[in-house]
């Protein structure tokens, strides 16, 4: 059974410097180094390195990043047949990251953006077989709402990463369409305009998506761990207490894990542990791709934090 991914593909170019630059200020860095990453790709690494059979869905462009881009993919064991080649650039994403680890993301979208809708010709046979479809929202809307369905008929399940929140209103049908829902802190409250900052506000936040038609909400709150809604029934995972160095893709990290678990049929509750951990192995190094744990790395963190 495989784990099918379909979104975007980029080029991080990561710039580090003491703090994050304010509108106006320049500041030196200390560091800078490209690293393949997109949030599509982050979740197919993850998916990979964690044990599961990952299928690569998306585009990258014929400038020198591409063939880079789909080389990494296939150093990670991910599949890359569907990946096709558009004219024009790669998509890249510029990240400043401060001492702390937090980062400041502004993505160029490039052949991600340039995918049409009879892509989904070539998406349709990977789900044939599939349980799980992760989806983002770094390729055209359209496309994600339609994967969305060409999956629910086949009995895969969805599993939808809001991010990056768009300032527009996402369809009441993309939430019906997705089996789960999984914002961060920031895109909770700007999709519902609820600032999850207790139990309290996230089960108030989950029920709003919960009216819109999403069956199960997870709020992922970083170092506090998440919160799981289904039917307005919530619940808190704790999170775990590591050093932070980079937090650049541990929420590709977590959907890829959360994939990865359901797909071996764990419950959700151990699932979402596993999906926590894995996350907080992540920003314990830096980069996007690279900083993904393998799994036998998640199992041994997740034996010694054994209750």
């Amino acid at each position: 059974m495989s784990i099918v991914v379909f979104g975007s593909i980029n080029m991080d170019l990561v710039a580090h410097a003491p703090r994050i630059a304010r509108p106006g200020e320049t500041l030196f860095g200390n560091d800078f180094k490209t690293v393949p990453g997109g949030k599509g790709a982050n979740q197919a690494v993850a998916v990979a390195r964690l044990g599961g059979q990952a299928h690569m869905l998306g585009a990258v462009g014929d400038d020198m990043f591409g063939s880079e881009l789909r080389g990494s993919l296939q150093s990670y064991s991910v599949d890359t047949q569907a990946i096709v080649c558009s004219p024009g650039a790669s998509g890249v994403a510029l990240i400043m990251l401060d001492a702390h680890g937090e980062n400041s993301i502004t993505v160029i979208s490039g052949a991600n953006m340039r995918l049409q809708s009879d892509y989904l010709d070539t998406v349709m046979p990977f789900l044939d077989g599939a349980t799980h479809l992760l989806l983002q929202l770094e390729i055209p809307l359209e496309l994600v709402l339609a994967a969305a369905h060409l999956a629910r008929v086949r009995g895969v399940m969805v599993i939808l990463d809001p991010a990056p929140a768009p300032a527009a209103e996402l369809p009441a049908e993309l939430y019906r369409a997705c089996d789960i829902i999984t914002p961060n802190e920031t895109e909770t409250a700007l999709l519902t305009g609820i600032d999850p900052v207790d139990i309290a506000q996230c089960q108030k936040a989950a029920d709003v998506l919960h009216q819109r038609g999403s069956v199960q909400v997870i709020i992922k709150r970083g170092s506090q761990g998440v919160f799981w809604s289904r039917n307005g029934q919530g619940i808190a995972i704790p999170g775990f207490s590591v050093p932070v160095v980079d937090t650049v893709a541990a929420g590709d990290c977590f959907n890829g894990a959360l994939a990865v678990a359901l797909s071996e049929r764990l419950d959700m509750p151990t699932a979402l542990r596993f999906a926590t951990a894995s996350a907080a192995l992540s920003v314990t190094k830096s980069g996007a791709q690279p900083s993904i744990p393998s799994r036998a790395d998640v199992d041994a963190f997740l034996h010694a934090h054994t209750a």
